[in-house]
């Protein structure tokens, strides 16, 4: 299977299995090598004696004030060493090999206007270019693709590669090191130009000199290029390939390893909306859907047909995105000018992983769902920085007039909440995606299937995952790499719909009219910093390996439904959440959530605001989540000053001391920011749980109901370790709290007693602050654990449990303390019941009821650890009774 490379390489092997000895072209390239016609040398030692001649220094400051360069990777110079320098370019072009003289002084390289010793390309230079086909070349070729017929193969090859190997089997000292350069001008878009330069910026268009002049003057400024790493010609010429095939593979390698840069940069060639429609109603899948269609409706006849096509073909165009690079450019204009408005920055980690890896691959982003900015900041981001921004999966209700055509020219598709009873749908949404796939066109979809209102990630629909794995499995051409992406945000835009919905009222349906309304709003609010963390890529070759040793590789049908498929798809989803949450940034609204949700009225003194933040950054940097996790590097007291800049905080002046708070509303949404980063805490918050109604307990029962617990908060959180290494990371933070004297180990053995200290101390403070955010979880758990065991085995059904769960829940939110959001919901209570029967702790009897034997009952006792003596009160109330009083309407919901 394929493996996913660190490096673009010119010579990975040909997804669809032609040999070395093909001269097929791609649409855009030809072979026919240009030459440059002047003499120069390079003043760097050992690599010429003559200076650049007169007319490339005077070209080269005519055209000095409209180039600005970006060069990719930065230090180009250390992966090349002291051998002759030969570099080669895409296509031929004066401005290209002044550009690149230019950026090879910058970055301190040799100049290609030296000719190499002994001149053996016999040009007076040191590139070789590949042009570009003619337009009429060009022309005929997609003809013949469109028609369905074989392109006929160009022969011709590139004399001057031709000539520099033929010198290296003459010359066994000659050892010349090649270098692939790629230009892309009007694409580095660090800076903004004209709106009128959207029309002359890179793309995969043919264009002529004067289009080329326009495009400098335009966009030069914003020009990139990119060094790959050398190929030794040495090496080539060792294989003892015949010199024509040795030329021609070469040749191929070359222009293939330029249109996966060119695809990485500027996206795939993209087809219209209309051939790609075309693509989608030729399948035979879509074809045979539309036949059943028309049997299903009106028979067999050719009307029926007809219009089963025609209800086809309005789904395909309903869902197609419309790509327009000239629209993504004005967007990205538009959007810099919002961004700076509205954030007070945005920081990118983690990005140079991806550029490395994307060339070659299908690249689907999985981003976590916060909010509708998701879709335009990824995409943004991504181009701003070289990517091209991939096609979204968006729901159909963000279809409105005009910013629907907006969005599906930069890329969105647009699909269906429910596909069920629709089988024609299903089969042309599904056959579109998998053209998507087979075009190695980057995708983006959110797997939760809706933003999430609490700040969790939510469980991950694998809809999209199993439309992807089936396109790869159908077409396993070009590898397919899934790229978490985690979106952090201070402040939400959506946050006073969020507490609505929280609060009970149903979600309001998008209008034109409420999001033109509601911009006005937008542009005068402060919603701080937002960062995009990007995770741990995951190769869908290495899933496939670890779950489909039995698939040989070779392309599956579509009507084949392998065991193994619906375990892939799931271990893919969860390893994409659980990458997720690996690459969380904590920023100061998520420190501040932590600190103040876990006091009854949200409020601390500044001093213990100050050392519980202090406190959770300790336990970042000492017992590291993930090595991509980032954390703000801001003081406490910045981040306090943060906080009331955004309106989060209000200081309430005291003359023991300022107190800082949080208003009713506002601690509501602030549970979101706390649910951000819950998952980091997990090992530390169980421990202070343990201790919350318990003085001392032994090292060995913490780990001991460590390692039971574990299960079940992976399932909800999507934590990476098994139970042993969870035990390690409790184990680890045992010892960060004994040395900040929040616990204390009595007597020498290392299982042995572990205290805190008694009474209202400080440090009994901070030790119930830091359980606080995942003491609700617990209770969760172990109230339905408790409320099934004392209702004893088969007596209760999963719905009657999940109902008494609930107003449990609800019930002691009222009596006591104000419950987080997802405190009483029901689909958590689900979940936990359901990795109840994966345990095999419970399972159905012949009645549907919950069975379980002696080790729910161990659970149960050992609920008292967790459990105060009021909650385990109230749960004994509880009957199967009250489920059922449950449904009236009267009592309150979650």
């Amino acid at each position: 299977m394929p493996t996913m490379p660190t490096q673009p390489s010119l010579f990975e092997p040909r997804p669809d299995g032609a040999q070395d000895d093909d001269a097929s072209a791609p649409v855009r390239h030809g072979e026919a090598d240009i030459a440059a016609t002047v003499p120069a040398a390079d003043p760097r030692p050992g690599r010429g004696r003559r200076a650049r001649p007169w007319w490339a220094r005077l070209a080269g400051r005519l055209l000095s004030p409209w180039i600005g360069l970006s060069i990719e990777p930065q230090g180009p110079g250390e992966a090349i060493d002291e051998r002759p320098v030969c570099y080669v370019l895409e296509d031929y072009g004066l401005s290209n090999a002044l550009i690149l003289d230019r950026a090879c002084r910058e970055a301190g390289l040799p100049s290609p206007l030296v000719p190499l010793a002994g001149d053996p390309l016999g040009r007076r230079r040191a590139y070789v270019a590949l042009s570009r086909r003619s337009t009429a070349g060009a022309l005929a070729l997609a003809t013949q693709i469109a028609t369905q017929r074989r392109p006929k193969r160009n022969r011709s090859h590139s004399d001057s590669l031709a000539r520099l190997l033929e010198a290296h089997r003459a010359d066994p000292v000659l050892d010349v090191q090649l270098v692939p350069v790629s230009i892309f001008v009007g694409r580095a878009p660090d800076k903004n130009s004209g709106w009128f330069s959207v029309l002359f910026s890179e793309n995969w268009a043919l264009v002529g000199r004067f289009r080329r002049l326009l495009a400098i003057l335009l966009n030069g400024r914003d020009t990139l290029v990119r060094f790959s790493p050398p190929v030794a010609l040495r090496d080539i010429v060792a294989e003892g390939l015949e010199p024509e095939r040795e030329v021609r593979k070469l040749s191929r390698l070359l222009r293939t390893h330029f249109n996966r840069i060119r695809a990485a940069i500027i996206g795939p060639d993209l087809s219209t909306r209309r051939l790609l429609v075309d693509k989608v109603l030729a399948s035979a899948p879509v074809r045979e859907a539309i036949a059943d269609q028309a049997r299903r409706e009106s028979g067999a006849g050719d009307k029926a047909r007809a219009e089963a096509w025609k209800k086809a073909h309005g789904y395909a165009y309903e869902i197609a995105a419309d790509y327009s690079h000239p629209v993504v450019r004005s967007a990205s204009f538009l959007l810099t000018t919002v961004w700076n408005r509205i954030f007070r920055g945005v920081l990118v980690h983690h990005l140079d992983p991806l550029k490395a890896a994307a060339p070659g691959h299908e690249v689907v982003y999985v981003p976590c769902h916060r909010s509708h900015m998701d879709y335009l900041l990824l995409s943004y981001l991504l181009y701003t920085r070289g990517i091209v921004p991939p096609h979204i999966a968006a729901g159909i209700n963000l279809n409105l007039p005009v910013i629907g055509t907006i969005l599906r020219k930069g890329g969105a598709f647009f699909i269906r909440r429910s596909f069920r009873g629709n089988a024609l749908y299903s089969a042309v949404f599904t056959e579109y995606v998998a053209q998507l796939v087979a075009g190695g066109y980057s995708i983006e979809y959110f797997i939760e299937g809706g933003r999430s209102r609490t700040g969790r990630l939510l469980q991950p629909k694998g809809g999209m995952v199993a439309m992807t794995v089936r396109a790869y499995l159908r077409q396993p051409t070009r590898p397919v790499l899934f790229q978490p992406v985690y979106i952090g945000y201070e402040k939400l835009m959506e946050g006073n719909s969020y507490l609505d919905e929280l609060s009970g009222k149903p979600k309001e349906k998008e209008s034109i009219w409420a999001l033109l309304w509601g911009i006005p709003k937008v542009l005068r609010q402060n919603y701080g910093q937002v960062v995009v963390n990007f995770g741990e890529p995951i190769a869908l070759s290495d899933v496939l390996a670890e779950h489909a040793g039995a698939w040989d590789g070779k392309p599956l049908p579509d009507e084949d439904k392998p065991d193994w498929l619906a375990a892939t798809v799931d271990a893919t989803a969860q390893r994409i959440q659980e990458r997720v949450n690996g690459a969380a940034d904590v920023n100061p609204i998520n420190l501040l959530a932590l600190a103040l949700l876990s006091t009854p009225k949200h409020a601390m003194g500044e001093g213990d605001l100050t050392a519980q933040i202090l406190l959770s950054k300790k336990l970042l940097a000492e017992v590291p989540y993930s090595p991509l996790v980032t954390v703000t590097p801001h003081s406490p007291a910045q981040i306090i000053a943060h906080g009331e800049e955004i309106g989060v905080l209000h200081r309430v002046a005291h003359p023991l001391g300022d107190v800082l708070r949080v208003d009713g509303d506002t601690s509501v949404l602030l549970t979101y920011f706390r649910n951000n980063v819950v998952h980091l805490f997990t090992a530390s918050a169980w421990i202070a749980c343990c201790f919350l109604h318990n003085r001392r307990m032994s090292r060995d029962a913490l780990l001991r109901l460590g390692r039971a617990m574990y299960p079940f908060l992976q399932g909800e959180l999507f934590l990476p370790w098994d139970e042993d290494g969870f035990a390690a990371r409790i184990d680890a933070t045992i010892g960060l709290f004994i040395r900040e004297g929040l616990l204390e180990q009595v007597g020498e053995d290392d299982g042995g007693i572990i205290a805190r200290q008694a009474g209202q101390s400080d440090e009994v403070f901070r030790l119930r602050a830091i359980g606080h955010p995942l003491q609700q979880a617990f209770e969760r758990y172990y109230i339905a654990i408790s409320v099934l065991a004392k209702n004893g085995s088969g007596t209760l059904g999963a719905g009657e449990l999940e109902s008494l769960c609930q107003l449990a829940a609800q019930r002691l939110s009222l009596l006591y303390a104000p419950a987080a959001p997802e405190f009483f919901d029901k689909a958590l209570f689900r979940g936990f019941i359901q990795k109840l029967r994966e345990l095999g702790l419970v399972k159905l009897d012949h009645n549907s009821k919950l069975a379980f034997d002696e080790r729910l009952a161990t659970f149960a006792r050992d609920a008292k650890v967790i459990l105060g003596r009021e909650l385990r009160h109230t749960i004994e109330k509880i009957s199967p009774e009250a489920a059922r009083e449950g449904e009236n309407p009267g009592l309150p919901k979650g």
